[in-house]
Order: structure tokens, then C-alpha cells, then sequence
């Protein structure tokens, strides 16, 4: 048994760089020895108010190139914040070796200690063991990787001029979320490595550059290449769209195709955490509770800091009912350490039921082993389809609604019954699929001895197409990057009926 504290390791709400350290010290071994977490070595900084909203603008990195949609965001957040509209985190952690950990200056003593447990042990431990991570992201590489990218754009900017830069980035970042590969392919990319990559490709460039070229006639159009060939050749069906434009684009230069490089690659990198929303904050408020919990049990904290430990945790996970005006889906927090204390409850003291549905875990009497298990192998939509209990599902009220739009009424298709159980588990678990929340577009087809007209076909799932004025955008971005026309089928995935048709121009020199 761990012996007691000699005294607690503050008493008021002040702190200093010393104090931050203690709290650190104090921790890290609840964390590592008794938890056993398994985490990359931590870097904590504190930073303002201002810093953060910095921090919010940039999509949460230490570093990033120039744009301004950055800006507007900056600002966009600041004034929100200065009206007291909105408030700001307690803290900002990176996926990067070492984890960076950004802790408010404004926090309380015991706001450091909670957000030193949520962030530089529960978010840690999550990014450096969960499988999409592993599978996905580069820690160690992405901050060179940032710092690559910053230089790469400026030096484009200074070169081809700011508006050219930014009508590249602009189309690039409305094409962001369909420039992920999303089922692997090759072991993570290493992120130092693509940057020297690029160096060595520019200097090749310029190596055998000759202003000859430019004299050389255009020769007669090649000859027409059957289409399985064809689609075949260029590795068609592509659900990569950024991918294909970098590799294939007809009227690309070289720092265009290095731009979409970048976007793509960084869109990559997040494409785990769009994943795991959920399980994530989740593992991070289950850790931060139980050390918090242990710090108090042992005499590091005092009762006063331990009740406002709890009155921040309780805002935290807080979930509003359906019927609440605050209601807006299901808070990740509450849904991901409502799951992990029920697991840890089936793993101390389960009932018949839970021996039932859970005959591998109830019993077990190791819950923090059993979670890391479940952190280390699971996302969202597995998480939720596997360990959503029938015992939660009564005690959150838990019932399906169908809404059809060919129906005038709402349905209750399943409550919270031995009926019920399996029918929510599972439709509450494809909310999750990635897959369902974003829309399935792939390059079909290409004629590049032809017309070079861009063919991509959108798979509609339960009717649900794409909003007409958000797609126009989006294919007049994807059509000035291509240089040619764009034409968007959408099929129905159940009996490949095309619904709609979009096609789209690019805009007279925008591009070559």
C-alpha cells in the first residue's frame, strides 16, 4: 500500500514553475508504475489566453504555415471569448514525441494537476498505443514535418507570389477531408523523411532543367487506351482525391503538386482522431479521475481542491437529456468515461447480465489492464458496438428513433429492453462509422488521350446526397486544380441508380 502524504502539495488556487513540477513528480509514478501507462516523454508549456486562441486558429499545432482562413478563425474565437460567449480549454495537447502539453497560465493549482493527468498521461498513453495511431501518424516526425511545411509555403509565396499560393491552399483545404487514405496501405510515412524527400526532388528539377524544352512541337494525341487499361494504369477507383491530383493533375507544376502534398499528408495525420473523438477523451477523463481520486485518497490534494476537482469533472461529462434545449448529440466525454466506468464496474462487481454479454471481462478484477486493452484495439464505432452495456442503456434511457422521409410520423424502433439492447447498441455505434458521417467519393475514370474530363461518382447511403450549393464549390475548387472539366455522378449504393449529376468548369486561367 502507498504510503500517505507528509502534506498536501498545495493549498490555495496559486502555483508556480516549482509547484508545476511537484505535481508532475507526484503523478507520474500513479501513472507509470501503478497504471502502467505507456506514454512518450512529456513537454509542458504554459501559455496565455492569447496563445491559445493562436493555438484554436491553427488547428491546435505548435507551428503552421500562413493562411488566412487561420486569421478568421483567430479572430472569430478572440471575439467570442472577450464577450465571455466562449470559453477556452484548460489545456492543448500534440500527438508529437515528445507530447506537448499547453497548460493555461489562468489554471488553478488544481486545474494544473487535472489537466497534467488528462493531457500528458491520459491523451499520452492514447496516442502512443492506440492501433489507428500506429497505423497512421508519425509523433516523432510531425513537428519537423510542420516546420518543413511553414518554410516550404513561404518560400512559394516569395517565388510565385502570394495569391497564386493561396488559390492552391484555398482548394486544397475544401478538398481536405477527401485527401486521406483510409484503409492502410504501407507502414506510416516518416515525416522528417518527406521533407528531405523534397529537397532532393527540387534539386534533381533544377538539375535537369533545360529552357529548351519549351520549343519542343506538341506531338499528335496518343492513341485511345481501352478503359479497364486505363482505370487500371492510374489505379482507378481512387478515393483519394488530393492523392490522385498530386500524382496525375495535367496542368500541375511541381510546387502545386508539393502544396497538395503537404495538405494531404497533415489531413492524414488527424484522420485518426476524427476517429476516436470518443474513446479518446474518454481513456483521458478515466485516467485524470483515477489519479485524481488517488491523490486524495493519499493526502496530495486537500478536500477543498478535491470538490472543485469535481465540479470541473462533472461540467465536463455532463450529458443533456434529447428533450433539453442543450441537447446536440452525445458529449464524447460523457459517452467515452460513462462506457470505461461501466467496464471497470463488470470488471469488480458484475451481475448475471453482464457474465451474459461479457463473459471475457465481468470478473476479471483488472479494469485498468482490460482498458488499455480496449484503448490499444479499438475506435469509436467497435468501442461502442462492443462495450455499450444493456445496464447503461437503462440507466441512460437509451431508445432508437426512425425518421424516414418518405414516412409523416417518427417511429420508436427499440427502447430500453431485452428487445431493444442490441438494436441501440448497434445503431448508436454507426454514428461513429467514419465512413457514414463523411461521403463516399472516388475518381472513377480519367481520358487523358481525350477530353481529360474528370469522372467521379458519389455513393449514396439511406438517399442521403450531398447539399447542391456545398458541392458546386467544392467541384469548382477540384475543377481549377485539374484544369479540365469535373463531372460528379451520385449513385445509389443499393441499386447503382444515378440520383444527381454535377459538372463543373474551371475558371479561365486560374491555373497554367
Amino acid at each position: 500500500m502507498a504510503a500517505l502524504a507528509p502534506a498536501p502539495l498545495f493549498t490555495g488556487s496559486d502555483w508556480d514553475f516549482s509547484l508545476i513540477n511537484r505535481i508532475y513528480e507526484t503523478i507520474e509514478p500513479i501513472a507509470l508504475q501503478e497504471m502502467k501507462l505507456n506514454i512518450y516523454p512529456n513537454q509542458i508549456e504554459i501559455i496565455s489566453a492569447e496563445q491559445m486562441l493562436d493555438a484554436y486558429s491553427s488547428i491546435g499545432m505548435p507551428l503552421f504555415y500562413k493562411h488566412w482562413s487561420f486569421g478568421k478563425q483567430f479572430v472569430t474565437n478572440e471575439m467570442l471569448y472577450r464577450k465571455g460567449l466562449r470559453g477556452l480549454a484548460y489545456e492543448l495537447v500534440i500527438n508529437s514525441d515528445p507530447c506537448i502539453n499547453y497548460l493555461m497560465q489562468e489554471n488553478s493549482a488544481t486545474m494544473q494537476t487535472l489537466v497534467i493527468a488528462h493531457a500528458a498521461f491520459g491523451h499520452n498513453h492514447f496516442f502512443k498505443n492506440n492501433y489507428v495511431f500506429r497505423q497512421w501518424t508519425d509523433a516523432e516526425g510531425i513537428l519537423d514535418y510542420l516546420e518543413f511545411a511553414k518554410r516550404y509555403i513561404a518560400q512559394c509565396e516569395e517565388r510565385y507570389g502570394q495569391l497564386a499560393v493561396e488559390r492552391v491552399l484555398d482548394a486544397a483545404h475544401a478538398l481536405m477531408n477527401q485527401g486521406v487514405h483510409r484503409y492502410p496501405r504501407v507502414r506510416p510515412r516518416d515525416m522528417k523523411a518527406e521533407a528531405e524527400r523534397e529537397a532532393e526532388r527540387q534539386a534533381y528539377r533544377d538539375r535537369i532543367y533545360d529552357d529548351l524544352w519549351r520549343t519542343v512541337p506538341v506531338g499528335a494525341k496518343a492513341a485511345a487506351v481501352p478503359s479497364d487499361e486505363r482505370r487500371a494504369a492510374l489505379g482507378l477507383p481512387q478515393e483519394n482525391i488530393l492523392y490522385f491530383l498530386e500524382k496525375t493533375g495535367p496542368r500541375l507544376e511541381s510546387w502545386q503538386r508539393e502544396i497538395l502534398r503537404i495538405v494531404r499528408l497533415i489531413a492524414q495525420y488527424f484522420y485518426p482522431q476524427r476517429q476516436t473523438k470518443a474513446m479518446n477523451e474518454g481513456c483521458a477523463t478515466y485516467t485524470h479521475y483515477r489519479i485524481m481520486t488517488i491523490l486524495h485518497d493519499r493526502g496530495w490534494i486537500t478536500d477543498g481542491a478535491f470538490m472543485e476537482f469535481i465540479q470541473s469533472h462533472t461540467n465536463v461529462v455532463y450529458q443533456p437529456t434529447f428533450d433539453s434545449g442543450h441537447f446536440s448529440g452525445f458529449n464524447p466525454y460523457s459517452l467515452g468515461f460513462g462506457i470505461m466506468s461501466d467496464i471497470e464496474r463488470i470488471c469488480m462487481d458484475p451481475s448475471q447480465e453482464d457474465r451474459d454479454w461479457f463473459g471475457d471481462i465481468a470478473g476479471s478484477r483488472d479494469p485498468v489492464e482490460v482498458l488499455k486493452d480496449i484503448w490499444a484495439n479499438y475506435r469509436d464505432e467497435s468501442f461502442v458496438s462492443q462495450f455499450l452495456s444493456p445496464h447503461l442503456i437503462r440507466q441512460w434511457r437509451l431508445f432508437h428513433l426512425l425518421d424516414r422521409e418518405s414516412e409523416s410520423e417518427l417511429r420508436v424502433e427499440a427502447i430500453h429492453d431485452e428487445r431493444g439492447y442490441r438494436r441501440i447498441r448497434r445503431a448508436l455505434a454507426r454514428e461513429y462509422d467514419i465512413a457514414r458521417q463523411e461521403p463516399d467519393i472516388q475518381v472513377v475514370d480519367v481520358d487523358l488521350a481525350g477530353d481529360r474530363t474528370l469522372m467521379l461518382e458519389h455513393i449514396v447511403t439511406d438517399g442521403v446526397v450531398l447539399d447542391a450549393s456545398d458541392a458546386a464549390m467544392v467541384l469548382q475548387s477540384l475543377a481549377n486544380l485539374w484544369g479540365y472539366e469535373v463531372a460528379l455522378s451520385e449513385v445509389d449504393a443499393e441499386n447503382r441508380k444515378e440520383l444527381k449529376n454535377h459538372r463543373c468548369q474551371p475558371q479561365p486561367g486560374w491555373i497554367g
